[in-house]
């Protein structure tokens, strides 16, 4: 019996990772990590005048064939459009930083 021999092929590797199969992928992942995003969002009921709630609601995803570092693979990002979202995320001089993508991202969108 002969051993397999493969031979790799750059562009052929290329295209696999720009394919709509791998594009799905990542979107399947980033909707894992937002819907996690989502479970452990904070709401806060104050009175500052916003809407309880609006930060667990503005978490989005969104993917293109075009992304990474040279813009040659499929990739999906999972963002919270709130405008005091990054606050909430990495905190203030008052408030903690909750680290709600970065734990909803560790937890994984296996």
């Amino acid at each position: 019996m002969m051993p397999a021999r493969f031979r790799m092929s750059k562009r052929g590797v290329g295209q696999l990772l720009k394919s709509p199969m791998i594009q799905a992928e990542m979107v399947r992942r980033a909707e894992v990590i937002r819907s996690t995003a989502v479970a452990i969002a904070p709401v806060y009921a104050g009175t500052w005048g916003g809407s309880p709630g609006h930060y667990k609601a503005s978490f989005e995803v969104s993917s293109t064939a075009r992304g990474g570092r040279r813009r040659d693979r499929a990739t999906a990002v999972v963002r919270n459009t709130a405008y005091y979202a990054r606050w909430v995320e990495y905190g203030t001089e008052r408030v903690p930083a909750h680290h709600v993508l970065l734990r909803a991202a560790r937890a994984g969108g296996r």
